[in-house]
């Protein structure tokens, strides 16, 4: 078999179009993964982006489903495993980060909702409490698996039990893509519209 330079080129440009595929997306210095492999099922990039406080890059943050999705509506009705990534920017007290996540359960859960996950919420709160801080560079992972439960990895190790119910992780969800979420534009990225 012969091949004409025409067809190698052509034969170069896929498989370097094959690489960029697979290659991580750089965002302010983070590599995020794209795809992934999460508990045997194969993960898309939904969207990732920077959370900003005020004007301080605290971290970037990807969402990960089996399929693409432009809504939270999507983004929580995905069926099967699903991740959201959390890598620092700056070096942040676990307190302050606890914190963060009550006020995002409370301002995108309803009250009948909220009042059933108080337990799970003191559980993750002491979680991220024993960490006392996390620096610039560590990262941790909110994992949606089916049958198991949600899963946090903290500096790459799993943190105590899964939290069963579904509802918990997609109460975590929201805090990133709800009705008030930590910040406007990481929503508009994690659910795959432009920066």
């Amino acid at each position: 078999m012969t091949f004409t330079r025409q067809s190698m080129a052509v034969l170069a440009a896929c498989l370097l179009s094959l690489t960029a595929l697979a290659a991580p997306v750089e965002i302010a210095g983070v590599k995020v993964d794209d795809p992934l492999e999460l508990n045997g099922t194969k993960l898309q990039l939904n969207g990732a982006g920077i959370r900003y406080k005020a004007i301080f890059k605290v971290y970037v943050a990807g969402l990960y489903l089996g399929k693409k999705a432009g809504t939270p509506e999507d983004a929580i009705a995905t069926p099967g495993p699903k991740r959201i990534s959390v890598t620092l920017l700056r070096d942040i007290d676990s307190n302050e980060l606890g914190k963060g996540f009550t006020r995002g359960f409370e301002d995108n859960t309803p009250r009948t909702e909220m009042a059933k996950m108080i337990p799970s919420l003191i559980k993750m709160g002491q979680i991220f409490a024993d960490q006392k801080k996390l620096l610039a560079g560590e990262s941790f992972t909110l994992d949606w698996i089916p049958g198991t439960g949600t899963v946090i990895t903290v500096k790459g190790k799993v943190q105590g039990e899964p939290f069963k119910e579904l509802e918990f992780f997609n109460a975590l969800l929201r805090i990133w893509v709800g009705p008030n979420p930590a910040d406007w534009r990481l929503k508009d990225t994690l659910l795959g519209k432009p920066a």
